[in-house]
């Protein structure tokens, strides 16, 4: 099962249906409108107006799905839904083309731009939803049949867990779940669940398991009422990029909790790890790429400045490289511009503070404005970092953390940043205990997350920059 190359499959067809659909468009317009506001037959003559919509319409259609989170859980379609979301962005996106290509066209009277609107419409809605549906219903085939799955783990070992484990594997559709084995709990008994699937370990193995078994979606069987040992279980798996389900009990039917849009499924509650709406985390990621880039672009003439000045001045590389932990654990090398000694640590970490003799004369100033940060829109680029989130910190620093403060591996949800609520409101730390201090602004973002509250730090990050004001 290859993700990248199914949203690929996906991206060819919305790309073809783009393409046909504008030049079907274009044909119609030349062979029927024209001829009824001029009087004559008009010869078919691709211009150059029309190559310039084959290019760019299709990757106006392509961005406007991704922002609308069309390409997320790829393998987990409903055809009726997708039947709905086409149409939905068919409509809003179709009106865009018409408004922003279409409403300049020769017409005879305003009945032709009626028809010009909804021949466009059911030219891509037809051609788009027919590519996607020969698609879909291709892979939801395969699921059935089990040629595609997904790794499942079941944690709990009770009768429940045995319960919903038989009630999956004989589902008259299976759902594409590939039981690879369950993690025991306390006051379970294991050999309930052992006679079907192996135990793989307890819940402090959960990380490594996750990680080992490339593990895709998480059903707790544990009762409702065991609210400690669920929020305990959360905060391990719910920064790791899992699915996650929960079973229902009688309560939780009765208070509407569980929705329910299979059929032939067992009914199971999803435990979402999403913070933003799919459009407003898409449209965050191509924020993120296009200022970075138009950043670097800026920057590149201060960037060079700033290079000479480091090698001149400082034995040592112009670029320091760190490693610290991202999203979803994920441990990447951070890029900044090097403001200390060379081999300033010596091999053991160990934060900077205001009047640390580490810091060069260039870096006490590039601390300050935050220069020294211009290389991390190269992790921004790379899906490393976003413009706002949480800062990284390196895993040395986070074990200590979490011994004090467990909750701080929820904001693993999210990339880290270049600035964070908690840089603005606090600036940067020097020891674990300004961490710990840092940390609930951090969780504030966490809890608060949204295209607004990102606009708002990146203004009061600028304004920090431009006054010197940073540390």
């Amino acid at each position: 099962m290859n993700k990248k190359r199914q949203v690929a499959k996906y991206l060819v067809f919305d790309f073809l249906a783009a393409a046909l659909g504008w030049t079907i468009f274009f044909i119609y317009r030349k062979l029927v409108i024209e001829p009824q506001r001029f009087g004559i037959d008009i010869p078919l003559d691709f211009t150059n107006r029309y190559f310039l919509g084959l290019l760019f319409i299709p990757v106006f259609w392509l961005t406007f799905y991704y922002i609308t989170g069309f390409y997320k859980n790829i393998f987990h379609r409903s055809r009726l839904l997708e039947l709905g979301q086409t149409f939905l962005t068919s409509v809003v996106g179709v009106v865009i083309i018409f408004f922003a290509l279409i409403l300049d066209d020769f017409i005879t009277s305003y009945k032709d731009y009626y028809e010009l609107f909804f021949i466009l419409f059911i030219l891509h809605f037809f051609l788009t939803y027919s590519f996607r549906l020969i698609l879909t219903t291709r892979t939801i085939h395969r699921i059935h049949k089990r040629k595609i799955g997904f790794n499942t783990l079941i944690i709990g070992s009770n009768e429940k867990a045995v319960k919903v484990y038989n009630e999956m594997m004989n589902q008259q559709r299976p759902a594409g779940n590939l039981f690879v084995g369950f993690v025991g709990v306390e006051n379970n008994n294991d050999a309930l669940l052992s006679d079907y699937i192996p135990k793989l370990g307890g819940v402090n193995d959960l990380t490594n398991i996750i990680e080992r078994k490339q593990i895709e979606e998480v059903i707790i069987a544990l009762e409702t009422i065991e609210h400690k040992r669920l929020s305990d279980i959360l905060t391990i798996i719910e920064n790791r990029q899992v699915t996650i389900w929960g079973i229902p009990d009688l309560y939780d039917f009765l208070s509407g909790t569980v929705k329910v849009n299979t059929i032939y499924s067992s009914p199971l509650i999803k435990i979402s790890n999403g913070l933003m709406p799919g459009w407003q985390e898409n449209t965050k990621r191509l924020i993120d790429v296009l200022f970075s880039f138009i950043a670097l672009v800026l920057f590149f003439p201060v960037f060079l400045v700033l290079a000479v000045v480091i090698k001149t001045t400082s034995k040592g590389p112009i670029i320091y490289k760190q490693e610290r932990v991202g999203r979803f654990g994920q441990p990447f090398k951070i890029y900044k511009l090097r403001s200390m000694v060379f081999n300033a640590e010596n091999g053991i970490p160990e934060l900077s503070n205001e009047n640390d003799e580490r810091i060069t004369n260039i870096g006490r100033f590039m601390r300050k404005t935050h220069l020294d940060e211009i290389p991390q829109f190269i992790n921004v680029i790379k899906g490393e970092m976003s413009l706002v989130g949480p800062r990284p910190e390196r895993k040395y620093y986070i074990d200590q953390i979490i011994q004090k403060a467990p909750h701080y591996t929820h904001l693993h949800k999210l990339r880290p940043g270049i600035t964070s609520w908690g840089q603005v409101k606090y600036g940067y730390a020097s020891n674990v205990e300004e961490m710990l201090e840092r940390l609930p602004f951090d969780m504030m973002y966490l809890k608060n997350i949204s295209l607004y509250i990102d606009f708002k730090i990146l203004i009061y990050t600028l304004m920090v920059s431009f006054k010197g004001n940073g540390k």
